[in-house]
């Protein structure tokens, strides 16, 4: 392919590199070391041709050819068509298990380019910055290649804030698409979506950055202190509440005990119902609170509303029946931000059912702050 994308001017925010100094100098000595990827259907490797082609694992098979005496564990966290909101709320379960030493975090693509989601995407970032095994932390910025859409400007604002490396394919791969040096079906088919080959120009723009910092070394730097949040932070203590860690009244919905087989098989550990009237109803605490449903391409499909404290008024529609085609959603409708600290009272239930249903109502979880 051989396409310049002038992978030097992506490394948009050197930050702060005392972690990743020291993470790449316990690898030089051998340590064994876990490497994880956080993010959305990019991370995952979609439309990759094998996942040994997508750039998470292209970076991470850098990591084993830069320091041959370690031995790394490579932890792919990427979930399809979900933002910060959805990462915030798992990465204690998905990533954080791991006691990684080295995290990307990648949501620009999938995260509106809004105050809300610079909230949901810095209490992510905090949740893991700020763990315990503090471990390096490496922000990369995607962005659709037909419109130079993305939440860059919000999530850069959050990396520079923190001290954070950041990525960025907006001065790099996407500039070469816009300009016509690069055309954009030989790299992806959707403007969305890199192919092996798009995958393999972004972890050009990420390694890149990866051997500036390695050249750096073993240049002493200080650590860069974790501050007070810039925003109202309200998602950092985000917990997502699913059939094994919680005890809703049920009337109709019936517990789904299927094992959850890999980290992006997230249709599971929630409830189901069929009957219009069913209902299940949480009692919660915080200020925030999300339902997650399936959103499914074969219709018809149930539709339920869910209530916050009584408030029939302002109900939120739950409309399972997806109008897209390129598969069901993981679908996040946030029902309460920044209410007032307190016990809430949060009833699901099916408004509407159809004798033909293809698919029951999955509700996956409810995510409260």
């Amino acid at each position: 392919m051989g396409y310049d994308v002038h992978a030097e001017k992506g490394f948009v925010n050197r930050g702060n590199l005392y972690r990743m100094k020291e993470m790449m100098r316990r690898a030089r000595q051998g340590d064994r070391m876990t490497l994880a990827f956080l993010g959305g259907s990019i991370t995952q490797g979609s439309v990759s041709s094998q996942y040994t082609n997508c750039y998470a694992y292209l970076v991470y098979d850098w990591f084993v050819r830069r320091f041959p005496k370690t031995a790394f564990t490579y932890v792919n966290a990427g979930v399809g068509g979900t933002t910060s909101q959805f990462g915030v709320s798992r990465v204690e379960e998905d990533v954080l298990p791991f006691k990684p030493d080295f995290v990307i975090i990648e949501f620009s693509v999938n995260d509106d380019n809004t105050d809300f989601y610079q909230e949901t995407y810095e209490g992510l970032v905090r949740k893991v910055y700020g763990n315990k095994f503090a471990p390096a932390v490496l922000l990369v910025h995607n962005i659709f290649y037909d419109s130079g859409i993305s939440a860059e400007e919000k999530h850069r604002e959050i990396g520079a804030y923190y001290q954070l490396p950041s990525v960025s394919m907006k001065p790099t791969v996407y500039a070469q698409v816009a300009s016509g040096n690069i055309p954009n079906r030989e790299i992806t088919p959707d403007d969305l979506h890199p192919n092996s080959d798009g995958h393999a120009l972004l972890a050009e723009v990420i390694t890149d950055c990866l051997d500036n910092i390695y050249r750096q070394m073993d240049e002493e730097e200080q650590p860069f202190p974790m501050l007070d949040p810039l925003t109202k932070n309200a998602y950092e203590g985000a917990v997502r509440l699913q059939n094994y860690n919680c005890d809703p009244a049920c009337e109709g919905f019936l517990a789904d005990d299927t094992l959850k087989k890999y980290v992006n098989d997230m249709f599971r550990g929630g409830w189901t119902a069929t009957k219009e009237g069913a209902k299940i109803t949480f009692e919660v605490e915080g200020t925030e609170i999300a339902v997650q449903y399936r959103k499914s391409v074969i219709h018809p499909v149930p539709v339920a509303v869910a209530v916050v404290d009584g408030d029939e008024e302002n109900g939120i529609t739950l409309d399972a029946n997806f109008e897209e085609d390129w598969g069901d959603s993981l679908h996040i409708d946030t029902l309460a931000h920044h209410m007032p600290m307190g016990r809430h009272k949060v009833e699901i239930r099916l408004t509407q059912t159809h004798e033909d249903d293809a698919v029951p109502f999955y509700l996956v979880s409810l995510i409260t702050a």
